[in-house]
């Protein structure tokens, strides 16, 4: 069965973005992009993997989840599908969207994950916001933390929402970079 990967940067504090939804003080540039291009190429959009000389085969994640938020980021820059190289599924109540591998929804995404996660492929990639990392925080099997040498102070968190019981997971790997940048992997724990 596939798996759903939340891999996203952060804070040291715990926030994927600013008060404002800012996300510019997490490092892009660095020694760890080297080893995020090689191990996780599907999470670089698009263009920018094109102009980068990247290849993206779609083996680690084939499918991408975002929040209507995260989306938002590129429709500033013009950009309605950003990873057209994968499905892309948008979670929206309110607003709509059209690109190239794009499907918006206001489907349970609690169901659309369990759906996909019987579908054959690649894992699946959620690549935020905080609000539906919460909502999907039972159905998460991995964690993959790029934790930024900063701190926000306030923001928008890992998981945003109310207050729910603790989940258990186990580190499988950390590797720090001299960037200041440590990508830190988790599994949940069985039982």
């Amino acid at each position: 069965m596939r798996n759903l990967v939340y891999y996203v940067a952060a804070s040291l504090d715990g926030y994927i973005a600013g008060p404002a939804g800012e996300y510019d003080a997490l490092l892009a540039e660095g020694d760890h992009m080297d080893a995020i291009y090689a191990r996780y190429p599907d999470t670089v959009p698009t263009a920018a993997a094109a102009a980068l000389g990247i290849e993206q085969p779609g083996e680690v994640f084939d499918t991408v989840l975002m929040g209507w938020n995260t989306y938002a980021v590129g429709l500033s820059f013009g950009v309605t599908s950003p990873y057209s190289h994968l499905r892309q599924v948008v979670f929206s109540r309110s607003r709509s969207a059209e690109g190239d591998r794009l499907d918006v929804t206001a489907d349970d995404p609690v169901d659309v994950v369990r759906a996909l996660k019987q579908e054959q492929g690649a894992d699946i990639w959620l690549c935020g916001g905080g609000g539906l990392a919460a909502a999907l925080v039972d159905e998460i099997d991995r964690l993959v933390l790029k934790v930024n040498p900063v701190l926000f102070g306030a923001g928008i968190p890992l998981f945003a929402g109310d207050a729910y019981r603790p989940r258990d997971f186990e580190l499988t790997s950390s590797t720090p970079y001299g960037s200041g940048v440590t990508i830190a992997e988790y599994s949940r724990r069985s039982g």
